[in-house]
């Protein structure tokens, strides 16, 4: 029997897994009463999940969030979606835990960053690959590629000669249809790879890997710390961070993740229209949509795109300046999220506070959902202790939003 709302809420006001008591309130938008929860909910560690989530991409919540909902509101062999599904946390978890993955993006990087997670090679057939690799190769360039220039503000010139390469392999690949298992693999690991502030890295030192700067800004950080890209040995990289990837892989867990898999529904395309999921296909959404103007996806993922040969302008991501033209943007999803979710099934909407907590999406979430036909049942704050990414930010304890997760379940009846 599928869990009820009133047993999730039950189980939130009871919760004290992390030593706290779960504070309870009440959300009053519009004449709607929303009960609220505010505890911590899951760990606030790093790198707590399964090692084929350690992809980094901006703004993705933790694979503990996702598995929250999908243990206590889906059952093995139902389908779960995320409709902006970023690197692909919730499908992914989904299908660790036997449910069957669906993930759609407006940006085909995204399901070219899943894909290969789902059904990963093994280690050895990759590092046979990556040592078949001619990195000598010439440049396969396309219109509007970024200049050498540009890009020598990253990475050594050596580096960059057996990037182009690598990247003229790939889209050689893919454009004759010989892309295989193994490439597409690889092709996940190198733009993984391309940029960070480690050895571990083919560029030089730069922003964390899951926000590209521009090439300027790049020259000044590089004179400010009076660095210059040092060379960087591809090969060893991609088989290291491939074996960092597989290491809680196991011959069991292969055999199953290769039947969902096979199962899985990834597309591209905007949120309001998931063509490829059919009425009422779906039982539980766990998802995170951009909020605002807060994140700006398309220049954070510039060079992932060049490398994937993808015009990272040319991707209509939703970027709103206003609370009100979010809520119209959303209320197209919630209207095709009712459509794909069976009746029963729930929605777990994960939105931020956002302009320096001035802006609480969860009452906008509210009457939006309810426009679309949703019933809104509950909220959740997961209200966490420092986390990495706040403090690489300088950002205080539970403070603009980076510790805590406001997420309103909604239901369609």
């Amino acid at each position: 029997m599928m869990p009820r709302v009133s047993d999730l809420a039950a189980e939130l006001t009871e919760w004290t897994e992390f030593g706290a008591a779960t504070a309870r309130g009440e959300l009053d938008v519009e004449g709607r009463r929303v009960p609220t929860f505010t505890n911590e909910f899951w760990t606030s560690q790093q790198r707590e999940g399964h090692s084929l989530h350690e992809i980094s991409y901006r703004a993705c919540f933790k694979p503990s969030l996702p598995a929250f909902f999908i243990e206590r509101l889906s059952k093995p062999g139902e389908r779960v979606l995320d409709p902006f599904m970023g690197r692909g946390t919730t499908p992914l978890e989904a299908s660790l835990r036997g449910r069957v993955p669906c993930g759609n993006d407006v940006n085909p990087l995204s399901a070219m960053l899943l894909r290969p997670r789902l059904s990963p090679p093994e280690l050895g057939d990759v590092a046979k690959r990556v040592e078949e690799l001619d990195l000598e190769a010439g440049a396969w360039r396309l219109p509007d590629d970024p200049t050498d220039d540009d890009l020598l503000a990253f990475f050594h010139p050596d580096t960059l000669r057996e990037l182009h390469a690598l990247r003229g392999w790939f889209l050689r690949r893919a454009t004759s249809g010989e892309l295989d298992a193994v490439d597409d693999w690889l092709r996940m690991v190198a733009v993984n790879r391309l940029t960070g502030h480690s050895g571990g890295f083919f560029s030089v030192y730069t922003l964390p890997p899951n926000q590209a700067t521009s090439a300027e800004a790049q020259r000044r950080i590089n004179d400010k710390r009076k660095q210059q890209p040092e060379r960087r040995d591809v090969r060893a990289i991609l088989v290291k961070k491939s074996r960092t990837l597989l290491a809680d892989t196991a011959p069991l867990w292969r055999q199953r993740s290769g039947e969902l898999a096979e199962r899985a529904v990834l597309t591209t395309g905007p949120a309001s229209r998931i063509r490829q999921l059919g009425d009422a296909s779906v039982q539980l959404v766990v998802t995170s949509p951009p909020f605002l103007d807060v994140v700006h996806y398309a220049n954070d993922n510039w060079l992932r795109c060049w490398f994937c040969g993808i015009d990272a302008r040319a991707v209509p991501i939703t970027m709103a300046r206003t609370v009100e033209a979010w809520q119209q943007a959303m209320h197209e999803v919630f209207v095709e999220l009712r459509r794909v979710v069976q009746p029963g099934g729930r929605i777990a909407f994960e939105v931020g506070e956002v302009r320096k907590g001035r802006v609480r999406l969860e009452e906008a979430v509210v009457p939006t959902a309810a426009a679309a036909g949703l019933v809104p049942e509950l909220v959740m704050v997961n209200q966490q202790e420092f986390t990495k990414t706040a403090n690489c930010w300088g950002i205080d304890n539970n403070r603009r939003g980076t510790n805590s997760n406001r997420i309103v379940v909604l239901r369609r009846d």
